[in-house]
């Protein structure tokens, strides 16, 4: 019995818009927070937290242990970039993972200083999300990225760090498609990379060669920090979650692609994470998700290849909910205890290690956090 397609939106008949055209509600020059010295004052039980973090990232790297921070969209719309960025490039962290939002928010800072809209009045006019040069942008960045092997991330560190794209011709994408599905042993992953590409090229009427497209504020910028630095940035999307979704010369294909890819490169870190530091900060859904399937993927493969599994590590969970002073060395908190309700933090409580919550909002934490390292690192 054969099956009857759903009816599906046809995106040409959005109408995309000039981000000039957009009131932005923030501006990164504003609102970015300087990593420096000195960091906030804090409850003494908090601060002692942030002093165990810190510690356990230095002794980690001492070591050559990975420490990793996986973050929500929100660390970067409160002006943290700069604050992890500098972590980055002093080598406290070895990766850095979000969700689609939190790349696009810090791509726009970088290329035109601001970022967020009014979500209410604009999803009433039609206009959210429907802006043109993010979507475009990113779209194309990732897709072009897709076909040199590159992951989301990667792919959108690129585009900042070069200030432009560089199109193939699509006669080239053709002969490449070609030549990779040739032969007793065919590339299909690249023979498809080509084929997205080369759809998004002609529907979008993109013209081959190099496409400048200055980011002035790209000192702004994580994912350029990230790239500049060499370490990954990873991108783990839900498709129709992001505003770059709207737009048509968006492809599934290219984006399942880069993002199953960044994940895969996060699995890598978390399988090396014996002795190391995991932080989610802000991600009560993205953050715990990725990382119980990538812990169970790195111990799967260690079981099999007779190799020990991923112990010792500490993990570091912060967010502004109540978490009722619970203490998750004592196990799982009963269900009549606030943090019987912090399903994150169940979550990373039962992939072993060592779990500390600190409940606090992110620019307190990663002020503190990165006031303490700079001590310490002295």
């Amino acid at each position: 019995m054969s099956g009857h397609p759903s009816p599906r939106f046809d995106t040409a008949r959005l109408r995309m818009l000039p981000l000039a055209e957009r009131r932005h509600r923030l501006s990164i020059e504003e609102i970015a927070v300087d990593p420096s010295p000195p960091g906030p004052v804090l409850p003494e039980a908090v601060a002692g937290q942030v002093r165990r973090c810190a510690d356990r990232i230095l002794r980690a790297r001492a070591i050559g242990r990975p420490v990793i921070m996986a973050f929500g969209a929100h660390l970067i719309k409160n002006g943290l970039g700069p604050v992890v960025a500098w972590m980055v490039r002093q080598g406290h962290l070895t990766h850095v993972a979000t969700n689609g939002a939190g790349s696009i928010h810090d791509w726009e800072f970088a290329y035109c200083g601001k970022s967020a809209e009014d979500v209410r009045a604009n999803t009433a006019a039609g206009r959210f999300g429907t802006w043109d040069e993010t979507g475009r942008c990113i779209n194309l960045a990732v897709a072009i990225g897709g076909v040199d092997g590159l992951g989301y991330g990667e792919s959108v560190g690129r585009l900042i760090a070069e200030e432009g794209l560089t199109a193939p011709d699509p006669e080239a994408l053709r002969a490449g498609i070609a030549a990779a599905v040739a032969g007793p042993a065919p590339d299909a992953e690249s023979a498809a990379a080509m084929a997205d590409l080369l759809s998004l090229i002609q529907s979008g009427g993109v013209e081959p060669g190099s496409h400048s497209l200055p980011h002035p504020w790209h000192r702004f910028s994580l994912q350029y920090a990230a790239y500049a630095t060499g370490i990954p940035f990873t991108v783990h999307p839900g498709l129709g979650y992001d505003i770059i979704h709207t737009h048509p010369l968006v492809s599934g294909g290219a984006l399942g692609r880069g993002a199953i890819r960044d994940f895969y490169a996060y699995v890598h870190s978390v399988s090396n994470l014996t002795d190391g530091v995991h932080i989610a900060v802000g991600s009560s859904v993205m953050a715990p998700m990725i990382f119980e399937k990538a812990l169970s993927m790195a111990n799967n493969a260690a079981i099999a290849e007779g190799r020990p599994t991923v112990a010792g590590h500490y993990l570091v969970v912060t967010d502004i909910q109540d978490g009722g002073g619970w203490d998750w060395s004592s196990g799982e908190p009963p269900m009549d205890h606030p943090a019987y309700y912090l399903r994150f933090c169940k979550t990373f409580y039962r992939m072993g290690g060592a779990l500390d919550y600190i409940q606090l909002e992110n620019v307190l934490f990663l002020k503190a956090l990165a006031a303490e390292l700079a001590r310490e690192s002295r």
